[in-house]
């Protein structure tokens, strides 16, 4: 797929093409000193989707009902296999 720029003037003329293109093969590309991009509605709405905070969706989405248990602080030291300086 070429990556045409239209001018403004082809723009003005060609309109409904470039909404149609816009559809079938993606964002058009308009004007060469300022820039500006058709793209379809849905695809806009799909790069600006609010997005929630990822804090708040691990909070959401971390598995529940699961038990697990904490070692005491009395308990010895544990060996740890990967610590630095094994050898």
């Amino acid at each position: 797929m070429s990556r045409r720029t239209w001018t403004i003037a082809e723009a003005k003329v060609r309109l409904s093409e470039i909404l149609r293109l816009a559809s079938r093969e993606g964002p058009q590309h308009i004007g060469a000193q300022r820039r500006y991009v058709v793209v379809p509605e849905a695809l806009w709405n799909r790069m600006n989707a609010r997005r929630e905070p990822m804090g708040k969706w691990l909070l959401e989405n971390m598995p529940r009902g699961q038990e697990i248990e904490l070692p005491d602080r009395r308990d010895p030291p544990r060996d740890v296999p990967f610590a630095a300086g094994d050898k």
